[in-house]
């Protein structure tokens, strides 16, 4: 029989150890034994942490396609094609990850378009950051659907001067 004050000490001295000890008494069914306060904590802080990747990847994702739809055509030929592969490997990358993550936490797909919308204004920043383009060229709002934003052969074309 553990201690529950014992087991509270654990976790904040080897939290190892406290995860263990925990998993060996939820499988042993000793539930009263458990520090449901830390487990709690553990448990909400998981769910932030799948939230906090699947908005950081979605942030890397969108800026790349803005930068891929509104910068490439400013480039000279040589730098679009050096740029254009970069941009290219990160958008596959960012798609491949995001497929990964919501594969493996399932519920994150719920969450997608709130995500999407949460996180675009920050993407257009540092969209506008890495490329010099004013915010206001980009779009006020996402124009990628979601399916779309994860369909690994999705680009847009290159925007056209003046469109909005």
């Amino acid at each position: 029989m553990t201690d529950r004050t014992e087991l509270s000490s654990l976790y904040r001295n080897d939290y190892s150890a406290w995860a263990r000890r925990t998993a060996d008494l939820l499988r042993g069914g000793h539930y009263l034994e458990l520090d449901v306060e830390h487990l709690l904590e553990e448990l909400s802080d998981m769910g932030r942490s799948e939230r906090r990747e699947l908005q950081s990847r979605l942030l890397v994702l969108l800026a790349h396609l803005l930068k891929w739809e509104y910068q490439q055509r400013l480039l000279s030929a040589r730098w679009q094609e050096f740029e254009g592969r970069s941009w290219r490997s990160t958008i596959v990358e960012q798609r491949k990850q995001l497929a990964v993550l919501l594969r493996q936490t399932p519920g994150l797909k719920a969450l997608i378009a709130d995500a999407i919308a949460e996180t675009y204004p920050d993407a257009v920043d540092l969209a506008s950051r890495e490329t010099g383009l004013p915010p206001e060229t980009f779009p006020p709002s996402c124009p990628y659907l979601p399916d779309r934003l994860l369909d690994q052969d999705f680009l847009p074309p290159p925007a056209c001067p003046g469109r909005e």
